[in-house]
């Protein structure tokens, strides 16, 4: 399952328990994402927008309540209406981390499959990473840690299910920390766990695609039965304890809609897949 840094979508929200006026201010803050990478790091960092930062987004925003724009533009994948795009310094912010997870993850792809296009499209952002590196030492210096333990843990066929999503959640601990403050731990903790359900939710996902490739999955290298859905359970529960600790009002309840269902839609809609094959 060697996903390198790659996001994978899990970090969204429940639309049908969102109230129309907080989907309205995720949406916003999620072209704002789009609008900041495009504007950062053109049309190539544009395509790298994930839900994962926008909720990065949304966190940091409820946290540090930085002064924010509102523009309403058209776009490529909008070319009929005008879109409210919500920005501010945290936009810059996390469109910069896509970026640095973008790079690793494309060059991994050319490392283990030798994918030519993505090594065309990592040489495209090599400008922008290594100005990333330099203004972003500890997080650009976690995912690179990152990715290299997770090879080792690859080839070792790590059985410790724990150390193995560990990983992914220290090197999200870093990225989400925009800087270091009182606040900074707590915040150090939620992408911890959050970065550990991502991992793990993908494993799951992923367990036959896997078994029939031969690729790593720590799922299946377990000798006893494990519930996926109680380790998970653990995780979120972790997760939002580190949440709820932190003095932020505005886009609770866009987070907390995030935290407490919208992280579940996708791992339920696998494991329906999964019944449904049974």
């Amino acid at each position: 399952m060697n996903k390198g840094v790659m996001m994978f979508g899990y970090i969204t929200i429940n639309k049908p328990e969102l109230k129309i006026k907080d989907f309205e201010k995720y949406h916003s803050y999620y072209c704002g994402l789009c609008q900041a990478l495009k504007k950062k790091h053109g049309v190539m960092g544009q395509a790298t927008l994930t839900y994962d930062m926008t909720f990065l987004v949304v966190l940091l925003s409820g946290l540090y309540e930085p002064k924010e724009k509102m523009e309403s533009h058209r776009c490529v994948a909008h070319p009929t209406k005008k879109h409210n795009m919500r920005m501010n310094d945290i936009s810059e912010y996390a469109a910069d981390m896509n970026i640095l997870l973008a790079y690793h993850n494309l060059m991994d792809d050319w490392v283990d499959d030798k994918h030519l296009g993505k090594l065309s499209l990592a040489k495209l952002m090599e400008k922008d990473y290594k100005r990333l590196k330099v203004r972003y030492p500890r997080q650009a210096q976690a995912v690179e840690k990152y990715m290299e333990d997770l090879k080792a843990c690859e080839e070792k066929k790590e059985t410790d299910i724990d150390l193995a999503a560990g990983l992914t959640g220290r090197m999200l601990g870093e990225i989400f920390v925009y800087q270091e403050d009182e606040w900074a731990q707590n915040v150090r903790n939620l992408g911890f766990y959050l970065g550990k359900f991502i991992y793990l939710c993908d494993a799951f996902e992923d367990r036959e695609k896997d078994r029939e490739s031969g690729s790593y999955n720590p799922f299946l290298l377990q000798t006893e039965e494990i519930s996926a859905r109680e380790i998970l359970n653990l995780m979120m529960a972790e997760c939002a304890r580190e949440f709820e600790r932190l003095p932020v009002l505005m886009n609770a309840d866009i987070l907390r809609n995030i935290l407490y269902a919208g992280v579940w839609v996708k791992f339920e809609r696998a494991q329906g897949e999964t019944k449904k094959d049974a």
